[in-house]
């Protein structure tokens, strides 16, 4: 999701001329309190969400999870957050959070203007459109005269004005402020469709609505929007930290290396693989970390297919494709950087 004030851009730079100083050493600040913060959404099935005991699940929290496995050898340390839209670089900017595990696009305007940067893909999206069967479209473009639910602190408002005035689409935009309050407005018949990134759309039309199968999906995708965590900028070591947690997951993956054999390949002969998981000494001296720091990551959260699967894939009731998020080796964007 992309926000669409200005001023927040200008906020951000303000904060963090007074803050980045104070607050640049990161890592030895979560060493210090014994915990990772990460700022997530307030309730995103899949993603970022409290489950019925109240523990935060997700492929974002995991996301989390393997940074605090990297720092401490331990994934459960970590504090959530819950932020929305408008409060997520705010908390960021501040201090308030470590790191930003939250659906948040990866712009120009982000990585550059606003004191913060982001530490690689972890999903790759784009914004589309949730309809009720009974409104009878099975195509964007058949939309013309309908209304249509938006979230504040999100530029999907510019994306869908761009691409209806490109299609020759009128229609009436509903822009509500809060994630639960859109959500609502949309199952209450307030607005004809809900646009949102499509994993939202997904996330939403399980784990919101009453009779799922009475909505759908339409095929069209109408944005890019590659969604990853953001730290601070000018915070090199903590960035080196979360960047190759991630990275680390994505790379077990492309080897097989899994929660469940991580141990018998630790013991292997590929180069590549003993050096990811700590057998050759080196990768985590290079951030400060333990050397198994990967190796904790696989062993307690999985790797990137394995989290996948589990929160968003076919092993979830969201059951969304892997698609773009496909390793690189089957025709997908997950690439990971070597560790080497």
């Amino acid at each position: 999701m992309k926000t669409r004030k200005t001023a927040q851009y200008l906020l951000g730079a303000a904060l963090m001329a007074g803050a980045l100083g104070a607050q640049a050493a990161t890592l030895d600040v979560v060493k210090q309190r014994g915990a990772v913060v990460c700022g997530t959404t307030t309730g995103f099935a899949g993603f970022s969400a409290p489950d019925d005991k109240g523990t935060w699940k997700g492929l974002d929290v995991d996301l989390c999870r393997a940074v605090a496995a990297a720092v401490f050898g331990d994934a459960s340390r970590i504090k959530i957050v819950p932020l929305n839209s408008q409060q997520r670089f705010t908390a960021l900017q501040s201090g308030e959070i470590d790191v930003l595990t939250r659906n948040t696009t990866v712009t120009q305007q982000r990585d550059t203007g606003l004191g913060i940067i982001h530490a690689g893909i972890n999903f790759y999206d784009g914004q589309g459109f949730l309809v009720p069967k009974s409104l009878g479209v099975k195509s964007a473009k058949e939309l013309n005269g309908a209304s249509i639910c938006l979230q504040t602190g999100t530029s999907n408002e510019n994306t869908l004005a761009d691409w209806a005035r490109a299609n020759k689409v009128t229609y009436k935009p509903v822009v509500i402020e809060t994630f639960d309050a859109v959500v609502n407005a949309f199952a209450s018949g307030r607005c004809d469709v809900f646009s949102t990134d499509a994993s939202g759309l997904a996330s939403i039309r399980i784990s919101k609505l009453q009779k799922p199968d009475d909505y759908v999906v339409l095929p069209e995708i109408i944005s890019k929007e590659p969604l990853g965590p953001f730290v601070r900028q000018g915070d090199d070591a903590w960035l080196n930290v979360v960047r190759w947690s991630l990275s680390a997951m994505i790379e077990a993956e492309e080897y097989g290396v899994t929660s469940a054999n991580v141990d018998e390949q630790a013991k292997g002969d590929n180069p590549n693989v003993r050096r990811i998981l700590g057998t050759t000494p080196g990768a985590g001296k290079n951030m400060g970390l333990d050397d198994k720091w990967a190796y904790n990551i696989v062993k307690q959260v999985g790797n990137y297919g394995e989290s996948f699967e589990r929160n968003v894939g076919q092993g979830s009731p969201l059951k969304i494709s892997r698609g773009l998020n496909r390793q690189w080796t089957d025709g997908g964007l997950m690439y990971a950087l070597p560790i080497r």
